[in-house]
């Protein structure tokens, strides 16, 4: 804010036009929070809605963040997802990121999940919240 100020001074007095200075990147990382039963509960409802077979899930470790942007307060969750495929005999496990808009009756969002092509953009996702996670 200081550096900004002096720039913008110094521009004045050259008589230059001084253009506004773009903002810094918004920060992707969370602060971890632990994961309450309701929390849990709006995760596992959220990711079954996506599984074509959602009685078989299994979830593994998940890990959660909160954060707020643009005034909006987010849950980041990371995790792990088993659950059958649509011919119902191979297990297939899954990474997933999803958000949670807590002041916004906990509407949930997922960001991705599963996939070959998606795994490294989930991981990736993830380890730039600061909430990376590992195949279980």
């Amino acid at each position: 804010m200081r550096r900004t100020l002096q720039l913008l001074l110094a521009a004045s007095l050259c008589g230059c036009v001084a253009t506004a200075p773009e903002p810094a990147p918004v920060s992707q990382q969370v602060s971890e929070i632990p994961i309450s039963l309701a929390l849990e509960e709006t995760i596992t409802i959220g990711i079954r809605q996506h599984l074509q077979d959602p009685v078989s899930a299994k979830f593994g470790t998940m890990r959660a963040g909160e954060r707020t942007l643009d005034g909006r307060r987010e849950i980041l969750v990371c995790g792990h997802v088993a659950a059958k495929t649509s011919s119902g005999g191979h297990t297939t496990d899954q990474p997933f990121a999803a958000k949670i808009y807590p002041d916004e009756g906990s509407s949930f969002e997922l960001i991705a999940m599963g996939d070959q092509s998606q795994n490294a953009s989930v991981a990736r996702i993830c380890r730039a919240a600061g909430l990376p996670i590992s195949k279980p």
